[in-house]
């Protein structure tokens, strides 16, 4: 027996125990390096007339063996001598495919794809084995050998038989453990399953035999209680797709085939509403096909939904759900990437280089901008549904950016138009406001029909400007986040940029200069109610004062606003949350319409010095106002008792 060096054993345990975190993966290791073998092979074929070999020869075969617990990766690939076999295996971190690639690569053509890089792989058998045992006879040469190693102390190479060029690979797995359960690789199923899951795409069909049940036919003399009898077989099944749908042509693959491609890969019965096929070359080389589904998942704002691409390097699945491959606010998009250029490292389950990730994840996130622009002005009704699905995604992406991100969302945001009674966006919002307006104005509650009726809101829309009703939790946070909006200027036009505003947030700006002398005049006249008004609420209002949002006779009564940057319907969200929020206050203000016939009543009171009146009409004023508002009452029954002493 050849033994290991020390510094060889140390890595190879490192390798075995340390650096392949999923066992499993161990097929798709010797697979790979199977279809580098037939990879070879065929490239020899192309520049050497002298060996003719038919790409139909080329072939992989998986089998096992119940009984005696080996699994067997067999190719007809290339094969190797005996010093082949010392180098490449005697040697760990030697790669033979990395080597060829290398001494090849100007004369590589798209036929050929050599998936190994780092000669470790093939390592990864002994994860699941307890013996290994490569059997190998290079193309040409009348003499086969096998390499034999309990991945410990060292292996022994010995002359063999192999009746053809090519390679056998065979695993004899480790007995059960009490956490590992090795029975599952012998199985049909089992390994189907991980040839799918893993090695689908390999360019070179991968072959099982598989257990097969057909019906005998009936004897012609069968009475009328025949019963059908079956037979089991077996049959030679190719288990792998081979050509990715992805590297194939746009134009050569149909919509129902992308349909069912998506259907069946990731799991959802609705196809999806877009499609996106990217293929790159250049710096970077690499296929991309995204899906953008027609529905949001059951998980999708859960923390256990995990975001992701498929990441494929040559036809090869390196991670089902590569999260750096896409943006927190497009995860629920799906599809696969597949590069060859992508330097691995030597487990193949994560990247050397996040910059190659990066560059790739730059790309993907500009194209799918771009398609969702293009829907958003070519198909609106498919774009209103996808926004429904998935909207609330992309106003967290500005909300948790602290804005940084509305450059490249905000664009893609609907709003319920209050004067237009449909989605809008904030583009068209802009487009149409009249000469002079210099904010948007938006309104947040729980529902469109209630923030239509509010007092704040019909009286921004009394002055002729749109209001955009928002109902999600996410809304103003994000508005928040963005301060302003600016629609892209025409070439030779100057950028600006328009304030958000809360219709039921502080000063407006919306009064005339008359409205304004008015209101103040009111203030001043009444500083003595509004002061009575304010200690009768305490501390649950900042101010009382007259209100210029609420000029007329026809207007509400009162309302509630707030000051500084936490709105009442922020307030409103925040003390629903399980951690404290209730303790965030807004700093809320009773405005008083001075032009309703019930400040006349408050006038008198005050005039007449009774108190009490003046602080029960205070009072319900202030909860009607915050009813309206749909904020909760403090003290319903207070509420409720101050209506019937009306009543009396």
């Amino acid at each position: 027996m050849k033994k290991f060096k020390t510094e060889s054993k140390k890595l190879l345990d490192l390798m075995i125990n340390s650096i392949y975190t999923n066992k499993e993966i161990f097929l798709r290791e010797l697979v790979s390096n199977a279809s580098d073998a037939v990879d070879k092979l065929y490239f020899k074929s192309l520049t050497d007339s002298d060996v003719n070999v038919g790409k139909d020869e080329l072939a992989i075969h998986v089998a096992f063996d119940r009984d005696a617990r080996t699994v067997t990766v067999s190719d007809s690939g290339i094969g190797m001598t005996k010093d082949e076999l010392e180098k490449n295996l005697g040697t760990i971190a030697h790669s033979g495919s990395l080597e060829f690639k290398t001494d090849n690569a100007e004369a590589q053509g798209d036929d050929v794809d050599i998936i190994g890089q780092f000669g470790v792989g093939f390592y990864s058998a002994f994860m699941v084995g307890k013996e290994v045992r490569v059997t190998s006879r290079a193309y040409g040469s009348d003499e086969a050998w096998c390499w034999v190693s309990d991945g410990v102390e060292g292996y022994t190479i010995e002359a063999a038989e192999r009746s053809g060029h090519g390679t056998d690979v065979v695993i004899v797995l480790k007995d059960n453990a009490d956490e590992e359960n090795y029975d599952t690789y012998l199985s049909e199923w089992g390994l189907k399953n991980l040839i799918k899951k893993y090695s689908n795409y390999v360019r070179y069909p991968i072959q099982m035999e598989c257990d097969k049940t057909r019906e005998l036919p009936k004897p012609e003399d069968a009475g009328d209680d025949y019963k059908p009898e079956f037979e089991h077989y077996t049959e030679t099944e190719t288990i792998n797709s081979m050509i990715p749908i992805w590297k194939r042509s746009k134009s050569d693959v149909t919509e129902e085939e992308y349909n069912e491609f998506y259907k069946s890969d990731f799991h959802d019965f609705a196809d999806p509403v877009r499609t996106i096929k990217v293929h790159a070359e250049g710096a970077l080389t690499y296929d991309a096909l995204m899906f953008i589904p027609s529905r949001a998942p059951y998980d999708l704002y859960s923390k256990d939904f995990k975001k992701g691409l498929a990441l494929y390097s040559s036809n090869v699945m390196i991670m089902e759900k590569c999260e750096e491959l896409l943006p927190d606010y497009f995860n629920f998009v799906r599809g696969v990437v597949d590069s060859q250029d992508l330097q691995l490292n030597i487990s193949r389950e994560t990247l050397q280089h996040n910059s190659q990730l990066r560059a790739i994840a730059k790309k993907l996130e500009k194209k799918i901008k771009s398609e969702l622009a293009t829907m958003r002005d070519n198909d609106r009704e498919a774009y209103e549904a996808f926004f429904e699905q998935f909207g609330r995604g992309l106003k967290y992406g500005i909300y948790t950016s602290y804005g940084m991100n509305k450059g490249e969302l905000a664009d893609l945001l609907l709003f319920y138009s209050a004067k237009e009674q449909k989605m809008i966006t904030l583009d068209e919002y802009m487009a149409a406001m009249p000469e002079g307006q210099d904010s948007i104005f938006y309104a947040a509650g729980e529902s469109v029909e209630r923030l239509a009726k509010m007092p704040v809101v019909k009286a921004v829309m009394n002055k002729g400007y749109d209001v955009l009703l928002c109902t999600q939790d996410v809304d103003e946070f994000c508005f928040q986040a963005m301060m302003g909006y600016g629609k892209p200027a025409a070439e030779g036009e100057e950028f600006t940029e328009k304030p958000l505003k809360n219709v039921a947030s502080g000063d407006l700006g919306l009064e005339t200069e008359d409205e304004k002398k008015a209101a103040e005049e009111a203030a001043k006249e009444n500083e003595g109610l509004f002061g009575a008004m304010k200690d009768a609420l305490g501390d649950h209002v900042s101010k009382v004062g007259v209100s210029t949002r609420l000029a007329s006779a026809d207007d509400a009564p009162a309302c509630i606003t707030a000051e500084g940057p936490v709105s009442l319907e922020m307030e409103k969200i925040l003390s629903q949350m399980p951690d404290g929020g209730e303790e965030i206050k807004s700093q809320r203000v009773l405005e008083v319409n001075a032009q309703h016939p019930i400040f006349a009543t408050l006038k008198a009171a005050q005039e007449a010095g009774d108190a009490d009146k003046v602080a029960s009409y205070a009072s319900l004023l202030y909860n009607q106002a915050l009813l309206v508002e749909g904020m909760p009452l403090e003290d319903p029954v207070a509420f409720a008792n101050e209506i019937a002493k009306l009543m009396k």
